[in-house]
């Protein structure tokens, strides 16, 4: 176009030449707007797809994984760094893809039309190389270590927002609100000094391709003056030149991105990795039908492998029966009773249910078969309805209203606003403790467990809420193996077996009777039970 400029020449040709340029210009801007759609979609689903396998894996990891890791940090892995990785594949990658094209195709153009200058253009590409390792290489620690902390700050940020009851009782928010600075300041810092190794590497590698367009241009004009080279070639070189220095100049930029997105990919897939310490083996079937007995043999655990918290234990549940556990907090009470529905695997020794190896059915057949009710039951935000038909979501609604009757809930399901179509709050916090309680016994229920274990279930409810909850724990032990973790009187008179725990083994096992004369944590345990009868009596 520009040689065509001389002067004397014919204006079609001006114009064709003007109108070609326009249909490139239009071609080129239909390209970008189908790139930008077909990236943005594919990097939005890629997110999509990260996430529900995020959130499936976090389903399927087992207990111990939770004990190890905060909420916050993998709420953190699940929003911050998936963001992260799908703004690095809709943008940082898809644009990388259109530089190494577009400087792989300029470069060819540039050697057709003047090798030399292409030489001069290229020559300072190792050095380029060279910062963009030393860049990525520094950065990636640093970038790593900032989405660790806004882990940090979402984990600060969680536990404050469903600790506030305690937060306020305790008029902590001061001290809570430090703590939150101080993580937020972390995370300042680690982007500090993140920001600084951009500052001084990006706009290094934005520098480097200026010095080879400065040679270009030198060695050019040069070539103008000797004839070598037509003032329309010497443009058309520069203006390849721009295309060749911009995706250059970007190198930097693109490097954080990479690296950025890099961090969140390993925090992403260290959950995805992450083994499943209770899975189901390769042949492991379905629990068969059976009345209930539990068989512990030789069983030994520990959280830590290092540091057991059962040793040695055989102990046998037959069908139908009820024992309680009891001991000191710490005696192992608790983990010997998660043993039975898997929630953990015994370090050494079998776990039997029915006479079959609960490590030889699957994880789902076995659960279904153990209900659980805890001291502190967790509650969804959903109507009461669909909170007692957890576990069987297809279940017929008299079954629901049976359960709730055998747990002693019904009278005050039927009293609630919208009665069992009643949207409780979030964990359950428009309801009190025994209503709670008596939820979670009905959940239980529902499902028709064999095996019923009780874990502390009326530790925390005054004396009358305790009558009812007992009420309903009595149905829902009927016909059923019970395992009773308590540590009140009342609790444990339910029991035919007294199992006493003391530093992770048997220190005493019988009736009541029996158990009353052999160990002296169960004689303390029943005399100060005897002593609140007699307060509430009088």
């Amino acid at each position: 176009m520009i040689n065509e400029l001389k002067g004397g020449q014919d204006g079609h040709q001006i114009a064709f030449l003007v109108l070609v340029i326009l249909g490139v210009g239009l071609l080129r801007a239909l390209l970008m707007l189908g790139r930008r759609f077909i990236s943005g979609k594919q990097a939005l689903a890629v997110e999509w797809d990260m996430r529900d396998a995020l959130y499936a894996r976090l389903l399927r990891l087992s207990f111990g994984y939770y004990d190890r890791h905060q909420t916050g940090q993998l709420m953190s892995r699940a929003t911050v760094d998936l963001q992260t990785i799908r703004f690095f594949l809709g943008y940082g990658l898809i644009f990388f893809a259109q530089h190494v094209v577009t400087i792989a195709c300029v470069t060819v153009v540039l050697f057709f039309y003047e090798w030399r200058l292409a030489f001069i253009a290229l020559a300072i590409t190792p050095v380029l190389i060279g910062v963009a390792y030393r860049y990525s290489q520094v950065s990636h620690p640093v970038l790593r270590d900032v989405q660790q902390k806004l882990g940090e700050v979402a984990t600060v940020s969680e536990e404050s927002i469903v600790g506030i009851h305690v937060v306020k009782s305790f008029a902590q928010e001061e001290q809570v609100e430090r703590r939150f600075r101080r993580a937020s300041d972390e995370v300042f810092e680690a982007s500090v000094r993140a920001n600084t190794q951009r500052s001084l590497y990006v706009p290094l590698l934005t520098f480097l391709p200026m010095l080879a367009q400065a040679g270009v241009l030198l060695a050019a004009g040069h070539f103008v003056v000797q004839g070598d080279l037509t003032i329309g070639g010497f443009v058309a070189f520069n203006l390849l030149l721009v295309m060749l220095v911009i995706p250059l100049r970007s190198l930097g930029v693109w490097v954080g991105q990479a690296q950025r997105a890099t961090a969140s990919g390993e925090r992403f897939f260290e959950v995805i990795d992450e083994p499943e310490e209770i899975a189901d083996a390769a042949d492991a079937g379905d629990l068969v039908a059976g009345p209930g007995r539990v068989v512990f043999s030789g069983v030994s655990f520990g959280y830590d492998p290092e540091r057991p918290i059962l040793e040695g234990i055989d102990l046998e549940v037959e069908a139908g029966s009820t024992v309680a556990l009891i001991g000191a907090s710490g005696a192992g009470k608790t983990s010997l009773a998660s043993l039975v529905p898997r929630f953990y695997d015994a370090d050494v020794g079998r776990v039997l249910v029915d006479g079959i190896d609960v490590r030889d059915v699957t994880r789902r057949s076995l659960r279904r078969a153990v209900g659980v009710i805890s001291q502190d039951p967790f509650l969804f935000s959903a109507s009461v309805r669909d909170n007692i038909a957890f576990g069987v979501p297809d279940v017929a609604p008299g079954l629901v209203e049976a359960a709730a009757r055998a747990a002693q809930a019904h009278d005050f399901i039927e009293q609630l606003p919208d009665g069992y179509d009643t949207v409780i709050g979030e964990r359950g916090i428009t309801l009190s403790g025994g209503q709670r309680q008596r939820l979670a016994i009905a959940r239980a229920l529902v499902i028709d467990p064999r095996i019923l274990i009780l874990d502390d279930a009326t530790a925390s409810v005054d004396a009358t809420t305790e009558s009812l909850i007992r009420a309903g724990l009595k149905e829902a032990m009927r016909g059923r193996t019970t395992i009773v973790i308590a540590h009140r009187l009342s609790t444990i008179a339910l029991a035919d077996t007294i199992v006493v725990l003391e530093h992770g083994r048997i220190a005493a096992k019988g009736t009541p009777g029996e158990v009353l004369e052999q160990s002296a944590v169960y004689r303390e345990i029943h005399e100060f039970g005897l002593l609140q009868e007699i307060g509430v009596s009088a």
